[in-house]
């Protein structure tokens, strides 16, 4: 059984609650009746009843199976709002949250933050940054993160790895200059992704084109800040740099070129790339090129696991999104 097929099987072992708020869009109902149907989640749509009916209808999906969560009953949402500002957070008030909640995305990230639902899944009718936003304000980010981020999957035809022909890698989609503090909690973010999804023993490198002091240059410098952060705020992941990306993963090359004992140098599963420029082009380098599947992105550092998937993806892969958010919020309890 291959790592997919494990991330699939685990789902089936321990479905998740996940809450659709774009309920009346195509894809979702589609994705969300494959998901539930195949066993891999709970599904609640949540939005105007009638609408989320008459679009079902509309696109002949059966959503018999599947809750509907009424996002105009001002009652069931007060209740909840005040259970959120009690238990969760005093940040925001009544009035504030009955006012975000005309958009059902927020009203299900309230209801997923008091602990009714696992996953809040979205990103059709919303923008990326609208579900960040959301999910910044209303589940708020981990203690000692400072931004929320991305990381993706590669799978590397013929490539042969520490962990076979996989590849963790961030940020390529969301923080797109880090500060050394934010990139320290990227790399800090995708060890924890790494550990939720895939059960890997995490050893991260952060990537520059110096290798352990090889370059003097303030791109480097800054690089090595996030590496001294990253270790101070968490000494027990294996987080390591600068290193060159053939240093980072190739033992050979580490050896020549990093004369000290590193537990992730030559070794790494997860890269995370000086900026979004470089990480936009090497995932698609290793996507052209390489002919690499590159299943993600998955937002990351967050309190509790929130979706954005991409608005062109097929009904498939939206189906493994929800499988891997479900993953993840399983092994994050």
């Amino acid at each position: 059984m291959d790592l997919m097929q494990q991330i699939y099987a685990k789902a089936k072992e321990n479905p998740q609650r996940v809450i659709f708020p774009e309920a009346t869009e195509e894809k979702i109902l589609q994705a969300a009746y494959q998901a539930q149907t195949e066993g891999y989640c709970k599904a609640t749509l949540i939005g105007v009843p009638d609408d989320i009916k008459a679009a079902a209808e509309q696109f002949g999906v059966d959503i018999s199976a599947m809750d509907i969560y009424d996002n105009t009953d001002e009652a069931k949402n007060e209740a909840a709002f005040e259970r959120y500002i009690a238990e969760y957070s005093d940040m925001l008030s009544l009035k504030s949250l009955k006012r975000k909640s005309k958009d059902p995305m927020y009203t299900a990230m309230v209801l997923q933050a008091i602990g009714d639902y696992d996953v809040t899944f979205a990103g059709l009718a919303h923008s990326t940054g609208e579900v960040i936003l959301a999910a910044t304000t209303i589940i708020g980010l981990k203690d000692g993160i400072d931004t929320s981020s991305s990381t993706g999957l590669a799978i590397i035809p013929g490539y042969e790895g520490s962990e076979g022909q996989y590849l963790l890698f961030g940020d390529s989609a969301v923080c797109a200059n880090p500060s050394p503090a934010e990139r320290a909690s990227i790399a800090i973010s995708a060890c924890e992704t790494a550990k939720e999804l895939l059960g890997w023993e995490p050893r991260c490198a952060l990537l520059s084109f110096s290798t352990d002091g090889s370059m003097e240059h303030e791109m480097v410098d800054v690089i090595r800040e996030s590496v001294r952060i990253a270790q101070e705020r968490r000494p027990d992941l294996a987080i390591d740099g600068e290193f060159q990306l053939d240093a980072a993963i190739d033992p050979n090359v580490a050896a020549k070129k990093v004369k000290r004992e590193s537990k992730v140098a030559g070794k790494a599963n997860i890269l995370i790339w000086p900026d979004i420029n470089v990480g936009n082009i090497g995932v698609k380098l290793v996507q052209f090129f390489a002919k690499a599947d590159a299943p993600g992105p998955f937002l990351q550092g967050f309190k509790k696991i929130a979706a954005d998937c991409s608005r062109s993806a097929p009904v498939s892969e939206l189906v493994g999104n929800i499988v891997m958010c479900c993953v993840r919020a399983g092994n994050a309890k």
